[in-house]
């Protein structure tokens, strides 16, 4: 038989590897009997009847420009990619040698995603988004928007300490899942010496733009800033010219939390109360005061009988910023699920990422949750961090250069 290459393998002719990688983001990749594949395509070619027949099904592979005033991963693709790597890590010398650890960084960034790089098939869409924590920002400028650490917020009580906080984020996306690891092995090894805290694979099952079914089955990624202008009012860090601090223009202040979702109890409700739950119905997202998943929840709507349309404590109202009196987040979450063995059932849950200005955007949001979201009944958070995104970068202007010098 002719060789089948790591591609083909993973999303062709290697239905093993291909059906575990899609039934994990809820698609079944029937590309090697004839039909579609796990992005919905027809086969690209096929020889059949011979003992050499192939089925070569290339994933999309547009790639994504990794440098420009922003870095990839936040708002481009705007269809964030099927798979992720989440990496937090630690530097033990703390901001020693900061400004040329990252800036070798940015370099190796260039060259995993260029044609040319270590990857073997080429970097396809991959993405790499890099962060910097608290204490490397406060060791920089303790004024500067990402110095501050997320407060602790309910349930946070008995999260391991190694899941909170972190020096750094590298938050690596592709289509391809084999190239991922690959890609964090280079990033790290540019990085020289640091120390895990957590790392975690996850992925998406099919959606546009941000919208995607979270792991209780529901569309979530709805209301979230689109375009250019809502871009740059809710989630870029503003230029000077906009009053902001010119050595961070062009970043952002991400979230990171790792939620575990007891989805066998959420499945166990009927299904109209797992709709009040989410204030939208599970069929196609759309709000229970009416309108289409696109549309916004009316909060004012209400039956004859004078109850909301949208129950008090659904977690639609409880998250509606009109109550937060904060800014929309940008969110690109992704599903995470650890296995079972034995009478350990394993977990399911949700890495729920997001963007925005100001961290207080989330931290009003989540405070909001804590008190009247029905749905933190379901939720058990087991990581939790913050990180400014830094500014984008190219070949002269290396990655955290305007920060560090």
């Amino acid at each position: 038989m002719s060789g089948v290459s790591r591609r083909e393998l993973l999303f062709g002719t290697g239905g093993a590897i291909a059906g575990l990688a899609a039934t994990a983001g809820g698609v079944a990749a029937t590309g090697a009997l004839g039909g579609p594949d796990a992005y919905g395509r027809a086969p690209t070619s096929a020889r059949a009847g011979t003992e050499t027949d192939t089925v070569t099904l290339e994933p999309p592979s547009d790639v994504v420009e990794a440098t420009g005033a922003t870095q990839a991963g936040i708002a481009r693709p705007a269809t964030p990619q099927r798979f992720g790597l989440l990496a937090v890590l630690d530097l033990p010398d703390g901001p020693a040698d900061l400004g040329p650890r990252i800036a070798a960084l940015g370099a190796a960034i260039l060259t995993v995603t260029n044609s040319a790089g270590p990857l073997p098939d080429g970097p396809g869409d991959l993405t790499v988004t890099v962060g910097l924590g608290p204490r490397l920002v406060a060791g920089i400028d303790p004024g500067l928007p990402g110095a501050t650490e997320l407060p602790s917020f309910a349930g946070d009580g008995s999260m391991d300490p190694r899941r909170q906080g972190g020096d750094l984020l590298l938050a690596v996306h592709g289509s391809d899942p084999l190239a991922l690891p690959t890609a964090l092995r280079e990033l790290r090894a540019a990085l020289g010496d640091t120390t895990l805290r957590w790392s975690e694979p996850c992925f998406r099952g099919p959606g546009e733009g941000t919208v995607v079914r979270n792991p209780l089955g529901f569309h979530d990624g709805i209301v979230v800033p689109h375009g250019g202008d809502e871009l740059a009012r809710e989630v870029w860090l503003p230029t000077a010219d906009d009053g902001g601090d010119p050595r961070v223009a062009g970043g952002t202040v991400c979230v990171v939390r790792r939620l575990v979702l007891d989805t066998e109890r959420f499945a166990g409700l009927p299904p109209e109360s797992q709709d009040a739950v989410m204030g939208r119905r599970r069929s196609d997202g759309a709000p229970l005061s009416g309108g289409t998943l696109s549309d916004d929840v009316d909060l004012h709507a209400k039956t004859p009988a004078g109850e909301y349309l949208v129950p008090a404590r659904s977690h639609t109202r409880a998250a509606h910023p009109s109550f937060t009196g904060s800014g929309l987040m940008l969110r690109r979450g992704y599903t995470f699920a650890t296995p079972a063995v034995g009478d350990d059932p394993g977990e399911t849950g949700l890495l729920f990422v997001c963007f925005q200005r100001e961290l207080d955007t989330f931290v009003r949001t989540q405070h909001r949750l804590d008190e009247a979201d029905a749905l933190t009944d379901f939720v058990t958070p087991t990581a939790s961090a913050t990180f400014l995104v830094l500014p984008g970068f190219d070949a002269t202007r290396p990655l955290g250069s305007t920060l560090t010098g």
